[in-house]
Formats: C-alpha cells, structure tokens, sequence
C-alpha cells in the first residue's frame, strides 16, 4: 500500500509517504509559505522513494477545519495530483489529526485550533480498541467558554487554541484535564496513522468529490 499525506490547515507544513508501513516525512512551521513549500516537500518524498503519482494507491489530506488559505491549498494540490491518473482521496479532519498525535500517550483528546476572531476550532476524541483517535461529539467553531464540555475521562489538550485561551479551557474542564500542549500541528504523519485504516476499509473517494471543511462562512487567513 502506497499513501502521500498532505496539512497544510495551520501553520505547520507537512507531506508524508507511506509505503507499506514505511513512512518518511517532511514538516516545517513556516505560516503564508505553504505554496512553495508543499510541492517541493511531495517532490523529495517521491523522488527518495524512486515512486512516481501513479504509483500511488491514494492521496489524503488535511481538510480542515483552519486557515481558508491553507485548507484551500491542500484541497487544489490533492485534486492537480489526482485527477491526472484518476488516484482516489482520503479526506481527514484536521482536528482528528492533531488528536491522534496523542494516540500513544491519551486515551482521551480535546483538540483546538485558533480560528482568529476570538474563536477556536473545537473537537473532542476519544481512542478505540484500534488505536484510532475517533471523535465522540460534532466539531465545531465557537468561543473558548462556549466548548463542549466531557462528562468523563482523563483529557488532554492539543492545539494552538489551548495556547491561545488556555485560562479559558483549562477552567472549563476543572479537574479532569491532565496536561496540554499549545504548540502542536496537524501533521502529514498523522494524516497517515487515520489514513491507512479508512482506504483498507473502502473510504477513500473520487477526487472531484474532495471537499475543505471550514465549520463558518466568515475566514480569517493566517
């Protein structure tokens, strides 16, 4: 099984190839420089792996939710890449990736993204007998003191949002949230690790039918 792995939804960077259960990457937190840094960055991969586009058995990306320009980036580079030998896509959200980061450490995540205008990209996730971070309640944008709170579990907090309103989510969760870290991004390698199950298990999808998730109508670029 061959599978490319593009995020570029936040302010980190990332393609990844994986070819069966071997994975390389690149990544780099560079905000605005997406564009002339994704294409490279697949272009190394391929050429190490001495693959070509066709090759592949799909394409997944980082759908969102995130900045509308880096979303929109990965949404136009999967479909140039696709629709020329017709590879099926797999669409993963941003938020679940940056949750299954944690997959090894946390059985439960709350992943948010600073969406700008006072507001976080929010989603709660919860680890399956699989290993799989799997969301446990609808992702959505809001305030940080309008979060959908956990009954039950041990959580811990992943994203930029945390580092933005960490006073603000640290007191919704009183004492059930373990730690947080405010510094991490999805990445094309966690992009992968959700990737590889849903092709084996038919979920991969025409590329024409590739869409970004922004969770509002009103943006704002990072």
């Amino acid at each position: 099984m061959k599978i490319l792995a593009i995020e570029t939804a936040t302010e980190a960077c990332s393609a990844a190839l994986d070819i069966d259960d071997s994975c390389s990457h690149r990544y780099q937190v560079s905000p605005r420089r997406h564009t002339e840094l994704i294409l490279p960055m697949i272009d190394e991969l391929l050429r190490e792996a001495d693959i070509q586009i066709k090759d592949l058995d799909a394409i997944a990306f980082g759908q969102g939710p995130g900045a509308f320009t880096g979303v929109r980036i990965a949404v136009g580079v999967i479909q140039g890449l696709a629709f020329a030998h017709d590879t099926p896509v797999i669409p993963i959200s941003s938020l679940n990736a940056l949750a299954q980061h944690y997959a090894d450490e946390h059985s439960h995540v709350a992943a948010a993204i600073d969406a700008r205008m006072q507001e976080i990209y929010w989603g709660l996730f919860k680890k399956n007998d699989l290993g799989l971070m799997q969301k446990i309640a609808e992702e959505k944008v809001c305030s940080a003191n309008e979060i959908s709170r956990p009954s039950t579990g041990d959580w811990f907090g992943a994203g930029s949002g945390w580092n933005t309103y960490a006073e603000t989510l640290q007191s919704q969760f009183e004492q059930s949230l373990i730690g947080f870290n405010g510094e991490v991004f999805p990445s094309a390698m966690d992009i992968i690790s959700l990737a590889k199950p849903a092709y084996l298990e038919g979920k991969a999808i025409p590329v024409e039918k590739a869409m970004p998730v922004y969770l509002r109508n009103k943006v704002a670029s990072k």
